[in-house]
Parts: structure tokens; sequence; C-alpha cells
């Protein structure tokens, strides 16, 4: 099978010891290519770095999380602006809103997301805008509401590790939005929903996220000492949601992986 990891947080310090070794261990997986998430000032320039150091085999998004939204100053934009000139950057974000846990005052982070969906409009090619990478936690309506401000102005978008319900799925896919699935779904205490859920996404509206080193697999065996998640896990998360849909793991792979090439427009690294 051939793997692509669409969000890894390989700018975490928790990966800074033993990067090249968590990187073998995801080929052997069979992960031939990861997008590496950039979701801060701090770490969207880190996240660069680290697919111009492997080129072919990482690519990067660049953005700011809802968490950081303070951080999204005039100059902050500027600097958003300069990494997405890099052809290693795939895609705006990670952004959106998050009042789960509102680290950033929810008028802040409106104001950071509107300009990053401004950004990503800013970027199209050929009339299509640059790919957003989004983050939605409690915050539904208002999240759909400012995505309808830019109707026709937006290209493709992900709703990153999504973990909500039915509503919310199917108000998605209405808008040909894509859905990434976590190793959230195999987790019994929160996940369970998504078991069901997952039969009816789209393949090719369908990929495929580790959110290493978050969203350990509960499932996975023997479970790692440190529990930190890597992409190399990604084969068991596949291999859950294989199973969930009723399908052959190979073709769940395969259609995931044809999705997200022609969503991030990566190169096939076979051909």
């Amino acid at each position: 099978m051939q793997l692509i990891d669409i969000g890894a947080n390989l700018t975490h310090e928790s990966f800074a010891r033993d990067l090249d070794a968590v990187l073998e261990r995801a080929r052997a997986a069979g992960v031939v290519q990861m997008v590496v998430t950039g979701a801060s000032r701090e770490h969207s320039p880190m996240a660069l770095a680290l697919a111009q150091q492997h080129p072919g085999f990482l690519y990067a998004t660049a953005g700011v999380h809802p968490h950081h939204a303070v951080e999204y100053t005039d100059e902050c934009d500027a600097q958003m602006r300069a990494l997405h000139a890099h052809r290693e950057v795939v895609a705006v974000g990670e952004c959106g809103l998050d009042y789960n846990r509102d680290f950033s005052p929810r008028p802040a982070q409106r104001r950071a997301f509107e300009r990053q969906l401004q950004l990503a409009a800013d970027l199209a090619v050929d009339g299509v805008g640059k790919p957003l990478f989004l983050h939605q936690r409690d915050a539904h309506d208002d999240f759909l509401a400012m995505m309808r401000n830019f109707d026709g102005r937006l290209g493709p978008a992900v709703v990153h590790c999504f973990t909500a319900d039915r509503r919310e799925l199917f108000d998605y896919l209405d808008r040909d939005w894509h859905i990434g699935i976590t190793g959230w779904l195999c987790d019994e205490r929160r996940g369970a929903h998504l078991r069901e859920l997952v039969r009816h996404i789209p393949a090719g509206r369908l990929m495929i996220e580790t959110d290493a080193p978050y969203l350990l697999p509960r499932t996975l065996r023997p479970l790692p000492k440190d529990r930190r998640n890597e992409p190399a896990f990604l084969s068991h998360i596949v291999e859950e949601l294989a199973r969930d849909r009723g399908e052959e793991v190979t073709l769940t792979a395969a259609n995931a992986t044809a999705a997200t090439r022609a969503f991030f427009r990566l190169p096939d690294p076979a051909a």
C-alpha cells in the first residue's frame, strides 16, 4: 500500500531526538508522503524547513491555529504570504475556530480565520484558491457562516481530524469538502460514533492522518511506552477505517492516496 499522512506535527519537540528514525519507520509502514502541519508563526517556518530537507517525501502547510489566533497581526500575515511563495507549502492552515478550549478570544479567532481565508483566496492558481487545512471544534455554525462568506473564491478544503456528528459531516460533504480521519476513530470512549459515520464519506473525499504526536490509536498493539503517536501508525488507522467502511484495506488506502494527491497536487513518487 502507498499511504499519505495529511497531518503530522513533525515540528513537535517530541520528534527532535529521533526524527530520522521516525521517518524511516513511516517509510517501512508504507507511508510514501506526508504533509507537515504548520500551525503557528513559530512552527510554520519549521514545517517548511523540514519539507525542504526531505524533498518529494515531506510537504508543509503554513497557517495559524485558532489557539494562536492572537498572533495574527499584519506582520504575521506578511510572514504567511512569504511562506506560501514556496512550492513545498501546499495548503493554508491549520486554521479555523475552536470554541472548545478558547485559548484565544473568539473575536480574535474569527479575525485570524477570516484573514487566512482571504489569503487562500488571494493565492488562486488558474482561478482556484489554494487548498485549506481546517480545524473546527464546537464552533460549527460560525465556522460554516465564515466559509460561506467566501463562496466562489476558495479552492478545495479539508476538515482535518473530523470528530463531530452526523449533521456536521453532511454539512461539509454537501459543500464538497474533504474529511480527514485520524486515530480518534479507534477511541472507544469518544470516537465510537465515527465507526458508522465514515461509511458515508465518498471515496474521493476521504483522507487519512495521524495528527502525530497526538491521538495515538487506542486499539494499537503493542502501545508504545512513551504513548507518542507517529506516522508509521497510519497503516493501523487505515486498517480500522477499511473495516468500518466494509472495504478491502488496499481499496481504502488507494482511494485515500488518490484523493490526497489530487487535493494537494502532489506528484506520485513512483512515477
